[in-house]
């Protein structure tokens, strides 16, 4: 099984449900709502003015937010149909952005060499990767000197609990993958895809961490964070700053954010 053409069928299939969902409220974004989250804007700080490439940008709502806070955005994605929305979108809405079609892996020859302030990536893009080792080299040579990445992650720990209530080791922290998952709906529900299949892989943080690190970039920071933006266990509560588990209970980290900078 060719893993990336497997994935990229699947996320194609997803991209006009996902533009038409109230879980991406595109029309919302139009008007002015951003789907970055405040914590992601904090650690990143201000990108006025810097060059910013987010890489596995899907339809590029992450990505036009940044523009919006004053950086030079560019967004790239393996799916020709979500780059293709997020182009409509960007020339709808006025933003100024480049959107590039390309595998992770293929990045740097597909943006021509060119380097960024900001290397930034959002929630749920690590699992679709096989090669963690091969994506920090990767971030490392899109990175201007003394240029950073962000990572914003759901954390690993979390999958490794059960569906229901979150309490219970359920599945196997080191179990790789890859995995191979059979879902008729996408997470935003609606029609049933076409392709079904997709293959992803389990990152636990000491691969990540080892990943950059190897890759020549200083870790600045490593923060988890005991709240998450979808329902991910029934047991969640719904807060002013998304999904918690409730009062009381033992908290586990549901995300983690990383900065790492490359050598001046």
């Amino acid at each position: 099984m060719d893993y990336l053409d497997v994935n990229r069928a699947n996320w194609d299939g997803r991209v006009p449900i996902h533009v038409a969902s109230d879980f991406y409220d595109v029309e919302g974004f139009k008007a002015g709502r951003s789907p970055l989250r405040a914590f992601e804007r904090d650690e990143v700080g201000d990108v006025t003015g810097r060059h910013l490439l987010h890489l596995q940008c899907h339809f590029g709502l992450d990505t036009l937010s940044w523009a919006r806070l004053g950086a030079e955005v560019t967004g790239l994605d393996f799916s020709e149909a979500a780059v293709e929305q997020a182009r409509a979108i960007a020339a709808e809405c006025g933003l100024p952005a480049e959107f590039v079609t390309a595998d992770v892996y293929d990045a740097v020859e597909a943006l021509g060499g060119a380097t960024y302030d900001i290397v930034y990536t959002g929630l749920g893009a690590l699992v679709w990767l096989a090669d963690l080792t091969g994506w920090a080299r990767t971030v490392a040579a899109l990175l201007k000197p003394g240029g950073f990445l962000y990572l914003a992650e759901f954390h690993p720990f979390a999958d490794t609990m059960d569906d229901e209530t979150g309490t219970t080791v359920t599945h196997d922290y080191f179990d790789l993958g890859p995995h191979v998952w059979e879902y008729p709906h996408t997470y935003t529900g609606g029609e049933i895809l076409e392709h079904q299949t997709s293959v992803q892989f389990q990152h636990g943080l000491g691969e990540v961490v080892s990943a950059v690190a190897a890759a020549g970039l200083r870790v600045e920071f490593l923060r988890e964070h005991d709240r998450t933006f979808f329902r991910r266990f029934r047991t969640l509560v719904d807060g002013q700053e998304g999904f918690r588990l409730p009062q009381g209970a033992p908290r586990i980290p549901l995300l983690y954010s990383l900065r790492a900078s490359a050598p001046a």
